[in-house]
């Protein structure tokens, strides 16, 4: 609902127009701008959208500066704590919690497309033993645009809702045989007695010569985790989906692209990036040379791990991973991991850093998530594919939503030009 208006004026040609204010449940209102070229011929400039709401969704929201982070209104700390994957799943695709019923039934859907085309598993051995997994998932997933295009209409509801359940099924099964063929071991098919954390777990550690235990430490850990990524508003990840999404394009070649997004350090690889400079820094006593570093901005050292595009506060799924960093290491007998007690100290030494803290650099969800990973046996390679199980249940509501908005349109972001104007083409005999 419109509250209040702006009035815009271009003293160069003596216009002026009138900018409407949309406010939104909670938040920050908005300014609406989209007749701006029209009336006055000109453009916002915003480099890396950070301060444009480039959709209306009615999915996820954060309030950076106070630590907030609500799925369709619940807080995810209450998530965390009462809740499961599976079910947030289904309140991030349906709006609403389900009923026991409601739930059965879509845990049910979701084992039912488990398996992938056999053809499918052949196409891993294309790639060498050594590609990194997020390359194999997204090139894999991509391809399933060639399996599912004949029953793929994104107008139709119940075929975007068969989608959902398919990718939400298959791209643990994927990712677990893009494991299985960086180790050179047999894929190990899905088990539909199993809950969705523990069936990917299968799916990882299990050879065919001998049963596997699964331990429901891992599990409970693993699905805890699955929340805390399962949506995060207009990330770059999901806004690459959105934008892929909005020229119509298969559903799954958009995902392959939110995939390949989700690939840089700077967004779902940080994590990784995370445990590399605990190791980089070794001891405690490298601490402070180290933060040093950090600080000198020729050095090109990063603290990762710390601040964040929208929190201005503490990340509200940092302090749940930290919680949990301690009971999984302990119930695992790995309380004394060095990793963990060199991440709590420079946790310490950092928040207490005036440098760090006059800029609001605070722990975010990749400190810890890569410790509890590893602790649980899941390789830093497939840091980021842990990621991506996750996030497409928000992609996939995403997409959904942009999809049944009758107000889409492609995604076509301007530019400011300052390449040179209009030239003549000159022969080449005739160029200096």
């Amino acid at each position: 609902m419109t509250q209040k208006t702006f009035e815009l004026v271009d003293q160069s040609n003596d216009r002026k127009m009138t900018l409407p204010v949309r406010a939104g449940t909670i938040g920050p209102s908005v300014v609406d701008i989209a007749k701006l070229n029209k009336e006055l011929g000109v453009f916002t400039y915003d480099p890396g959208f950070g301060m444009t709401a480039a959709t209306e969704s009615r999915i996820t929201y954060i309030d950076g500066d106070a630590g907030v982070l609500l799925y369709r209104g619940y807080p995810v700390e209450q998530l965390a704590e009462k809740s499961t994957f599976m079910e947030v799943a289904y309140l991030l695709l349906h709006s609403e919690l389900p009923t026991r019923k409601q739930l059965d039934e879509f845990i049910g859907n979701i084992r039912h497309h488990t398996m992938i085309n056999e053809s499918l598993l052949r196409f891993f051995h294309g790639f060498h033993y050594d590609a990194h997994p997020m390359a194999m998932v997204s090139a894999v997933i991509a391809s399933m645009s060639a399996f599912y295009h004949d029953s793929m209409d994104i107008y139709n509801p119940r075929h975007r809702e068969i989608f959902a359940h398919r990718i939400i099924a298959k791209i643990a099964t994927i990712a677990a045989a893009a494991h299985k063929h960086s180790l050179g071991q047999p894929h190990v098919y899905p088990r539909n007695d199993l809950d969705y954390c523990s069936n990917l777990l299968h799916m990882l550690y299990a050879v065919p010569c001998e049963p596997y235990e699964i331990d429901p430490v891992a599990a409970q850990a693993l699905d805890l985790l699955f929340i805390l990524h399962a949506d995060h508003e207009q990330n770059a990840s999901t806004s690459t989906v959105r934008l892929a999404g909005s020229t119509g394009a298969n559903p799954y070649a958009a995902v392959a692209a939110g995939v390949s997004a989700l690939w840089g350090p700077a967004h779902g690889g940080a994590n990784e990036a995370v445990l590399s400079m605990l190791e980089q820094i070794g001891t405690v006593d490298n601490i402070p040379k180290f933060l040093a570093q950090a600080k000198d901005k020729s050095s090109h050292v990063r603290l990762m791990g710390f601040g964040h595009r929208v929190y201005k506060n503490f990340d509200p799924r940092a302090k749940i991973i930290r919680e949990t960093c301690h009971k999984v290491l302990s119930r695992l007998g790995r309380s004394d991991n060095p990793l963990f007690e060199l991440a709590l100290r420079l946790e310490e030494i950092a928040l207490k850093d005036e440098y760090f803290v006059a800029r609001k650099l605070y722990p975010n969800v990749d400190f810890y998530s890569g410790i509890i990973y590893s602790a649980i046996g899941i390789p830093r390679s497939m840091f980021t594919v842990m990621f991506a199980i996750a996030r497409t249940v928000g992609w996939v509501a995403h997409w959904q939503e942009m999809i049944g908005d009758p107000a889409m349109r492609i995604g076509r972001p301007r530019q400011l030009y300052t390449g040179p104007a209009r030239r003549e083409y000159t022969s080449i005999a005739k160029r200096a």
